[in-house]
């Protein structure tokens, strides 16, 4: 029959090894990848609602948003590196707090303008292909429950959601896809924002249905993002489910495990 010491000591080393197991998942977590789930749809059809996925938190360095709550010590950024056009990344909204996915769209010194729902960068359009249509069931979707969005709206439920598809690509080269909802969002016509130095222009591919860099923090938009609330990249898709719940495995998209992002 065991001790009362060696149960003593049977239950230090359990609590040991949670302390431990806890410790190294933080320091992972904080200095190489966190995990994010997408919840809306802002950035359709590149990320999906219920799509899980890995930031790398080493692509652009460190800043205090880098630790849970913005706890690390850090005056600015370390070992910082500034992100390119096009790059998917999530950062801290300035104002909320919240863990927010979008494309970097401007960098520091950018002029940046919507005009009549086309991006123009630097006073040159950026072009756009037409590339057929998007399409979705209409239904609720992720813990929020919510039904997307639709151009081709009234839908009824189970019926086809449809929104017009576009590639975009950016002066160096970098493409994806867009979608267009409407042709009178607020977002579609926007005054000429200049990026000012160590701040970035965020959007999202959905352009009518995301709320970022066009719109200020005091209207509910995102506004310039600091470069030290850039939290990391994104750039695969790890798992996938269309249901409220991971475990719900007829949810599952298969074909998105491992996708690479673009």
């Amino acid at each position: 029959m065991a001790s009362i010491d060696t149960k003593k000591d049977g239950i230090w080393e359990s609590i040991k090894t949670i302390i431990y197991a806890l410790l190294i998942a933080g320091i992972f977590r904080t200095l190489f990848f966190q995990p994010f789930w997408i919840p809306s749809g802002s950035m359709k059809e590149t990320l999906l609602i219920g799509d899980f996925l890995f930031v790398n938190k080493m692509a652009y360095g460190y800043s205090r948003w880098s630790c849970p709550f913005g706890v690390c010590p850090i005056t600015g950024r370390i070992f910082g590196s500034e992100p390119e056009a096009g790059d998917i990344v999530v950062f801290r909204h300035p104002g909320t707090g919240a863990d927010y996915i979008k494309r970097v769209i401007g960098l520091p010194g950018d002029r940046v303008q919507m005009r009549d729902g086309v991006l123009f960068l630097n006073d040159e359009e950026v072009p756009q292909v037409p590339d057929g249509v998007f399409e979705e069931t209409y239904e609720r979707q992720g813990s929020m429950r919510q039904f997307p969005r639709c151009e081709n709206a009234p839908v009824g439920q189970g019926g086809t959601c449809e929104k017009s598809r576009f590639i975009e690509t950016l002066p160096n080269g970098v493409s994806y896809p867009v979608l267009n909802i409407t042709d009178n969002s607020p977002g579609d016509n926007t005054p000429a924002f200049t990026v000012p130095e160590g701040h970035f222009f965020f959007m999202g591919d959905n352009r009518d249905n995301s709320l970022d860099s066009r719109a200020p923090r005091n209207v509910g938009g995102v506004g310039m993002v600091p470069f030290d609330h850039l939290i990391g990249r994104a750039r695969h898709v790890v798992f996938s489910s269309a249901g409220t719940s991971m475990l719900f495995f007829w949810t599952w998209r298969s074909d998105r495990f491992f996708e690479r992002l673009r």
